[in-house]
């Protein structure tokens, strides 16, 4: 008699199926319909292979292209291996390593065959075509379950010197699974976990563009191999590809880097290794959001205070810091340099007992130090703390990006020392904090709970404990709901936390984890923080480490290239220029700018003896707000042609006092506005 399984599925009904069916067989079952558009399955909460067997009784989720996150992530993954295999047809003797499905697509990292040198991007539309040609082949995907040695020694055979290393470090009671693409002997095959689709048709090839090629090194050390890794960008049909092509315009055309040099607002240059260089139309942005930061932490009950950028190694150490974090932080020797002379270059020794110093990569750890300076008695909690803190981390060369990773950068950051019973208050009030901020600046957003990684720092009562809080204090917000993205994403906290995030969605509708907020009790008992309570009793208070911008760098980043560098008016470096259409309104010109400057108006005079025309297109591409067109009649009348960025319409003639009202009111920071 056939064993048979029962397969519950999600409206809660059961399936019974003989031993050895498969999810795709449960579809063919209800109907042609689902097993055609059926593309894996979710058994039990795992993501399968659509034909891979049951193994007993199970929970069943097909999943289709309306479950578009899964689809997605199966899509990519196997247009990765299709592209391992294409180039592996084309170039015999290139070796594979890994090929991962990213945010927007796939990559692959390869050691061409020897002699063959690195591959170019003039190698892409080749390629291409032979994983269209895969793609058009049908080729089923079969996963096997091979024995670890067996796997090492297919790869030596085949000159798979990166496989045949990684899979001898793969845990030892980890089933090996390879996939084939077909189903002969000599079809091509691939160490991988899966799941993939049941067949490379699955796949539309008229949904994938390979992108650029890179160089990454094998394991991403700097000391081993370099590999050629191609990227691509992969969706579930022409339409999605089509319109992420168009993203990728739009967000080329609002780079921060093209647009932070033609707007003169900061560089970045080799003698200092992801460290900015703040041009004065730069700075003026920075100053506006510290001024806008410090009015808010003012409002909310902050105390700001300055802390020193090197502290002494132990104190890392004994924060946790020195440990977790150590091979990105810059430590320097406590020790004064040998110079032989003025003109020789100093050429200092380090002892074997030279105590060191570290560069901070954080401010928590100091504004502990400030915080146990004298008793605090739990009527002073909660406690506030506020720096924009200076912080260096050493970030790998390859991964700086303008202002988006830098070394050098600061934080708008803060710390709440509370008691127990008013974490969730303080949480609320971040919450509503963080909310009007990022409404002011024009994003929307969601709000994430990364919870507790596997290696941590505290007990696990005190880590439910620290989650829970959090949710309720989102709970409180109303925040806990898909208006506002919330979900959990399990073990993505922090090693001494669970944190808030803030994804922040721009202009062209990319994300940004900017914003967080960790509930820290560890910190405090390693540092031995403490407050007198009402028994007269030392307690440990509750850390919240809290951030809005993240850094200054990264979101004046963001904002050049959410605004397209058309800051508004309060934001903007300069706000206004004064251009003479001839030399006979040069002193009505500077009349404006004076009385534009005793305004409080960030404006300029542009005097020279050009064309208008060549000072409207050279201020444009600065992307001044406002230009204010002068000539004899304007001299005469006591007017201005008012010239906005990007508006369509024509000049508007404007009386000087009409012009200043309006300006002081569009010029209005967003928090100091009424009603």
């Amino acid at each position: 008699m056939t064993e048979m399984v029962k397969i519950e599925l999600p409206d809660g009904s059961v399936k019974e199926m003989p031993e050895g069916a498969t999810p795709y067989d449960v579809a063919a079952d209800i109907g042609p319909g689902l097993a055609k558009a059926a593309m894996a399955a979710r058994v039990d909460g795992e993501v399968r292979d659509l034909k891979r067997p049951f193994e007993g009784d199970a929970k069943l989720a097909l999943i289709t292209k309306r479950d578009e996150a899964d689809a997605l992530e199966l899509v990519r993954h196997d247009f990765a291996h299709v592209l391992a295999e294409a180039v592996q047809n084309m170039f015999p003797g290139t070796q594979i390593t890994f090929g991962p499905a990213t945010d927007d697509g796939f990559y692959y990292d390869f050691a061409p065959a020897p002699g063959r040198g690195m591959f170019t991007e003039e190698d892409l539309p080749a390629i291409e075509e032979e994983m269209r040609r895969i793609i058009a082949a049908d080729k089923p995907l079969v996963r096997e379950v091979w024995d670890r040695e067996k796997v090492r020694q297919f790869f030596i055979d085949h000159g798979e010197a990166f496989k045949a290393e990684w899979v001898m470090e793969l845990p030892a009671d980890e089933p090996i699974t390879m996939y084939k693409t077909g189903e002969g002997e000599a079809d091509w095959i691939d160490l991988c976990r899966g799941p993939h689709l049941p067949s490379t048709g699955y796949l539309d090839p008229k949904a994938f563009k390979l992108t650029r090629v890179s160089g990454a090194y094998w394991r991403g050390d700097q000391s081993n191999p370099m590999l050629s890794r191609i990227y691509g960008t992969a969706w579930l049909d022409r339409k999605q590809l089509k319109q992420h092509l168009v993203r990728l315009e739009e967000a080329a055309k609002r780079d921060h880097r093209k647009l932070g040099a033609e707007m003169n607002l900061f560089h970045l240059q080799q003698e200092a290794h992801g460290s900015v260089f703040w041009h004065p139309q730069g700075y003026k942005v920075w100053r506006e959001l510290e001024a806008y930061m410090r009015r808010a932490i003012d409002e909310g009950g902050y105390n700001e205070i300055k802390t020193p950028q090197l502290m002494d190694v132990k104190q890392w150490t004994q924060s946790g810091h020195w440990g977790k974090y150590a091979e990105n932080m810059f430590a320097v020797p406590d020790i004064v340099p040998n110079v032989e002379s003025e003109e020789e270059a100093a050429s200092p020794s380090v002892a074997d007992d030279a105590d060191w110093m570290a560069i901070k990569p954080m401010n928590c750890p100091a504004h502990v130090l400030v915080f146990k300076q004298g008793i605090t008695s739990y009527r002073e909690l909660p406690i506030r703390l506020y720096e924009n803190g200076c912080c260096h981390r050493n970030e790998p060369h390859g991964a700086l990006h303008g202002l988006m990773r830098v070394r050098q950068f600061t934080q708008d950051d803060a710390h709440i020392f509370c008691t127990e019973e008013q974490v969730v208050e303080e949480i609320h009030k971040f919450c509503r904090l963080a909310d009007s901020i990022y409404k002011d600046f024009g994003y929307t957003y969601h709000v994430k709970l990364a919870t507790r990684p596997e290696k941590r720092f505290g007990t696990d009562a005190m880590w439910d404990k620290a989650e829970q809080e959090m949710r309720d204090a989102v709970k409180a917000a109303g925040m806990d709901n898909d208006d506002y993205g919330w979900e959990e994403l399990e073990g993505e906290g922090a090693f001494y936390a669970p944190k808030l995030e803030w994804h922040l969605t721009d202009a062209i509708g990319r994300t940004w984890q900017v914003g967080t907020i960790q509930s820290d009790r560890v910190l405090p008992e390693r540092l031995d923080a403490s407050y007198i309570g009402e028994d007269g009793e030392r307690h440990r208070p509750v850390m919240l480490h809290r951030a809005i911008f993240g850094s200054y760098e990264r979101f004046i980043g963001m904002l050049i290239e959410h605004y397209a560098g058309k800051m508004p008016l309060w934001l903007a470096p300069t706000q206004a220029v004064v251009a003479t259409i001839v030399s006979d309104a040069d002193d009505y010109a500077n009349d404006v700018l004076a009385k534009l400057n005793a305004a409080g108006f960030r404006a300029e005079a542009d005097l020279r003896n050009e064309k208008i025309n060549y000072k409207v297109r050279e201020h444009s591409l600065a992307k001044v707000p406002l230009l204010l067109v002068v000539g004899k009649r304007e001299a005469e009348e006591g007017t201005v042609a008012l010239r906005r960025l990007g508006s369509d319409e024509h000049q508007k003639v404007m009386k000087l006092d009409e012009l200043l009202a309006m300006m002081r009111e569009e010029a209005t920071p967003p928090d100091l506005r009424q009603g």
